[in-house]
């Protein structure tokens, strides 16, 4: 069996798996959407101040969606002994790295695309736009790629759900940050060009990340 067809067979056991559950993206979405309720009630500004906080706003609950999303990355295969089956398979650990991260994607950009129309419901904001879309993107890559490295290293602690945000997110900062910035200059009616210098910092991270992590994954998960 070739790499990618070790990929895809990963990948497509997660999607399957999840779709006949259910379980993680129904509590990240009833989640998201709690936290956009609660901004709601919380904030009656005008459109301008609106503009403002909107980005603020989304990324909270994209951040918070995407690590109970993440925390839950290899639980199942730990919970049902899985783990160690994968591992016995003939299959490569950095397929296993990308098929996850693959599968994690998948989810989170579902995720996000529910959360950015409940978002534009209920605050009156644009947000369906070439640059927010772009930006969510990349964001969310990089996002993934550090979190699927962290998740594995979580899984066989004792305090799973607490050591991955501890780690993570310190990590995460410089993108959330970017994709706050460059979010807000697309919610302003900014031009590309004024976007440009968040969205290479998001574009590096992500390669730089993504690499890193695909040659780290196999020392992490043989521990």
């Amino acid at each position: 069996m070739s790499f990618w067809s070790q990929v895809v067979a990963i990948t497509r056991k997660d999607i399957l798996s999840e779709l006949r559950t259910r379980e993680i993206i129904t509590s990240i979405l009833v989640f998201a959407v709690l936290v956009l309720v609660i901004f709601n009630f919380t904030f009656n500004p005008d459109q301008a101040m609106m503009a403002r906080i909107a980005p603020g706003i989304l990324w909270v609950a994209f951040v918070f969606s995407g690590v109970l999303a993440l925390n839950r990355a290899f639980i199942p295969e730990k919970e049902e002994n899985c783990l160690e089956g994968l591992m016995c398979c003939p299959v490569e650990r950095e397929a296993i790295y990308i098929g996850k991260a693959l599968g994690s994607l998948f989810f989170m950009l579902l995720v996000e695309a529910v959360i950015l129309s409940v978002f534009a419901l209920l605050f009156n904001v644009s947000v369906f736009q070439l640059e927010i879309i772009t930006v969510t993107f990349f964001a969310t890559i990089g996002f993934v790629a550090v979190g699927t490295l962290f998740s594995a290293l979580a899984i066989n602690t004792r305090a799973r759900e607490m050591v991955l945000p501890i780690l993570f997110l310190p990590i995460i900062t410089p993108v959330i940050i970017a994709a706050v910035k460059a979010s807000a200059l697309a919610l302003e009616g900014k031009s590309w060009a004024d976007m440009t210098p968040w969205l290479v910092i998001l574009i590096a991270f992500d390669m730089i990340f993504t690499v890193v992590s695909f040659l780290v994954f196999p020392y992490i998960i043989e521990e």
